[in-house]
């Protein structure tokens, strides 16, 4: 409505409001023909959901759930959706009528979803009078004084209750609300007659309906925490019965009857529910809506288990009782001007009995009346006769009219519930018992097994539990987590496989960079973008740990006399390669701290200790170093990437690697091997000179990070380096009694933390690539033709 007078600078806020507002349950929602529109009877296929229970709750997600495109099954044990809210058509002679056996008031219409709904579809809400006449046990009105004072007196008694709890505080979670009120009653209240006892009991009867449960069970601390939640505007009955509202919910919603779930498992793949006869149900995500009474019960086996704080919050949580007997007369004969009546009882135990009738003469289409039945009497009514029902209240009813001249006839139908023996239900509605708290509601709530099992039902709402407003609004609210969840996981799915998909570029780029160092001390190598010459600017810093190297394995050394194949030694050395452990760690630091970190006197030691305590940085994996670094590494790559392949401009001497493009994309690495007769190992110490693949060097003089002495059988090949390159390393190749000892931390071997080592000297790398290197890991991948005539790839 308002759409054309937003500046196109909000109107992305507005969209953002507006997607928001929707798939949250706030707007949009029900069965308006617009509505409608966006709901298809077969999923879009995002996602598979399985929803166990067609009640408010489970149909009104499942509607929600294939507005979003997702694919819904609904599993329901009984014949009919609805649940616990069960409009009966009643008829007999030539009256048909319905009757709500189940949830029947709209409490409040205020933002009440139910009553949008009802709206909608035109459905028409009649307002409950607040008119409520009590009679007495000979069927005499109360009188209207006696009444007024007694209700005024229960109402005081639960602003007592009110400040008791208050100033006992957590000890009040251990008091039940029916021990106060009784306790109050006998020491404030004046001496009572056995009328105004009736009637103080009466309304003891009228919490117990309100709550669905004993005030003896009723915790003083919380019990009526939800109040301040309560819908505004008038408690209404929708005209027609409340199962007109589920039948539109049900419309175009796969639902299959008669499925009794018997086990629900879930875990990182999905879910499956398992029902009756060992049918399963798998799908990606499940919602249970089954009422408190069931996961009470243990009915429904979850594999895993359900964590325990879940089913601590099932067990401390309340679940109450309300029976109903629905009677069907061939005519009116309570009258047209009142809703409700109330009737006393003199037992307490049985002050819940047929203590309440309600009129639904103005909206079952015919004269339907209906006695309610709270509290303890509620529980004894389950195994009550029916007959027996019927007859005590048509006694009531009798004593009632009959004094007045009416005749009271007999029902031409009757329908009496057991709402607690009905294995979907075992009971009505939830309350918040001793020992419990609003949190427990909370905790119902929650979903487990990373997003895949979700929970709704009146039960799982802090705000509206008891009501179907509640149930309704907590399938909602379920459908808009279970879309959360689905989007974080199809996002952090991409996320993944981009990652996956690009890991082998970003960790080859990162090893190409680390070639060429800009700056180098111990077991650190840094790179930085030299055009930024912002002492502030970021560097990456890499840490090069090495481990102990492997004994060569005895036994199997060759002979002195034994021919040596170019295929043979390069093997060899592969087998050296394959023996070192080497890890690598980054992070990074400012231009600045790299200086500073070069200048700590003490060795790798203490720069490593002056890294981490003194500037307080960890070190990290590749995958680790997050989005900031991408950003340096990717202005390294592309200020690199300006400058031209430097040659060198000199022939390099006999034995010398020749100079090639860093960029080239095969990394390949070549070395000469000296020779100075014909025979490969005719010397102990020839010298092999190593020059790194691109290096802006070019000189006569070879410049080596390392002594390496390669031993073969009783041969060997000296690498011969330059005094600050690090310690000497000893290679024994297949056999040899020489001992290899530990390789010292240094640039020169260096390797990621789950790949096959590389061997450096100077810039220059050789790296086995046969042991199956990740995209991370060896710097370059030399070919396997070792040509001892002069030159090894």
């Amino acid at each position: 409505m308002f759409l054309d007078v937003v500046p196109s600078h909000c109107v992305k806020l507005l969209d953002s409001a507006y997607k928001y507002l929707v798939s949250h349950g706030y707007i949009n929602f029900g069965v308006a023909p617009n509505v409608k529109d966006r709901i298809f009877s077969e999923g879009g296929g995002k996602l598979s959901v399985v929803v166990v229970g067609a009640g408010l709750s489970g149909l009104a997600a499942a509607r929600q759930l294939m507005s979003f495109g997702y694919k819904v099954t609904v599993l329901e044990g009984r014949k009919r959706p609805g649940g616990r809210v069960y409009t009966k058509k009643m008829e007999g002679g030539n009256r048909v009528a319905a009757a709500d056996l189940g949830g029947s008031v709209l409490t409040g219409t205020h933002g009440n979803p139910l009553g949008i709904l009802a709206r909608q579809l035109s459905y028409p809400l009649h307002k409950i009078r607040d008119k409520c006449p009590l009679y007495r046990l000979d069927g005499k009105l109360v009188d209207a004084g006696v009444d007024a004072k007694v209700e005024v007196a229960f109402n005081q008694l639960l602003d007592k209750a009110s400040q008791l709890r208050q100033l006992m505080g957590e000890v009040s979670q251990d008091v039940s609300l029916g021990a106060a009120l009784e306790t109050f009653w006998q020491v404030d209240g004046s001496p009572a007659n056995p009328e105004e006892m009736s009637l103080f009991n009466w309304h003891l009867a009228n919490l117990e309906y309100a709550n669905a449960g004993l005030l003896s069970r009723l915790s003083l601390a919380f019990w009526d925490q939800d109040d301040p939640y309560d819908m505004g505007g008038d408690h209404c009955f929708l005209q027609g019965g409340n199962g007109r509202l589920v039948q539109a919910l049900a419309e175009n919603v796969s639902i299959q009857y008669e499925k009794t779930v018997n086990a629900i498992r879930y875990g990182s793949d999905g879910v499956q529910v398992v029902v009756n006869g060992g049918q399963v149900f798998e799908g990606d995500v499940a919602l249970c809506t089954v009422p408190l009474g069931v996961l009470k019960s243990g009915s429904i086996k979850f594999t895993p288990e359900l964590p325990q704080r879940k089913l601590d919050g099932i067990k401390r949580l309340g679940f109450g009782l309300l029976n109903k007997v629905a009677m069907l007369f061939p005519h009116l004969f309570w009258g047209t001007d009142l809703d409700m009546f109330g009737h006393l009882s003199e037992d307490p135990s049985r002050r819940g009995e047929f203590f309440l009738f309600y009129s639904y003469a103005t909206v079952a289409g015919g004269p339907v009346l209906m006695a309610l039945v709270a509290g303890e009497a509620a529980h004894s009514f389950e195994s009550m006769p029916p007959t027996d029902a019927v007859t005590r209240i048509l006694q009531i009813l009798r004593g009632i009219y009959e004094p007045q001249g009416i005749e009271v006839p007999e029902p031409i139908q009757t329908v009496c519930t057991r709402w607690g023996s009905d294995p979907f239900s075992l009971g009505s509605y939830s309350n918040v018992a001793v020992g419990s708290s609003g949190d427990d509601y909370d905790i119902l709530a929650e979903s487990v097994g990373d997003g895949r099992l979700f929970f709704a039902g009146e039960a799982t709402t802090r705000r509206y539990p008891a009501t179907m407003h509640g149930a309704f609004l907590s399938g909602l609210r379920e459908a808009a987590n279970i879309a959360h969840y689905a989007t974080n996981r199809a996002s952090q799915a991409k996320v993944e496989k981009k990652s996956s998909k690009n890991s082998h570029s970003c960790a080859t780029l990162l090893a190409d960079l680390f070639r060429e160092p800009d700056l180098e001390f111990g077991s650190f190598s840094v790179i930085y973008t030299k055009k930024n010459a912002d002492d502030k600017s970021m560097a990456v810093l890499r840490v090069v740990f090495s481990g102990p190297v492997k004994k060569a394995q005895e036994g199997s050394g060759s002979r002195p006399d034994q021919q040596h194949s170019n295929n043979l030694l390069f093997q060899q050395l592969q087998s050296h390669f394959n023996q070192q452990q080497e890890l690598h760690v980054y992070t990074l630091l400012s231009r600045e701290q790299v200086f500073e970190l070069r200048e700590v006197k003490g060795g790798d030691e203490m720069r490593l200790n002056y890294l981490c305590e003194k500037l307080g940085v960890k070190l990290v994996g590749r995958k680790g170093l997050g989005p900031a670094a991408d950003d340096v590494i990717s202005s390294i790559k592309a200020e690199r990437s300006k400058r031209k392949p430097a040659l060198t401009s000199s022939t390099p001497k006999s034995g010398t690697l020749k100079p090639k493009s860093v960029m080239k994309q095969k990394l390949v690495r070549k070395a000469k091997i000296l020779r100075s007769n014909n025979s490969p190992f005719s010397s102990v110490n020839k010298e092999m000179v190593v020059k790194a693949d691109g290096s802006n060097e070019s000189s006569s003089t070879p410049q080596l990070n390392h002594n390496v002495e390669v031993k073969v059988g009783s041969s060997s090949f000296a690498f011969n380096g330059s005094p600050g390159g690090g310690g000497p390393v000893k290679l024994v190749v297949n056999g040899g009694n020489d001992s290899v000892p530990s390789v010292s931390m240094g640039p020169g071997l260096i390797t990621d933390a789950n790949c096959s080592p590389s061997l450096s000297v100077g810039s220059g790398v050789i790296s086995d690539n046969m042991q199956g290197v990740s995209a991370h890991d060896g710097d370059l991948v030399p070919t396997s033709n070792a040509k001892l005539d002069g030159e090894m790839q």
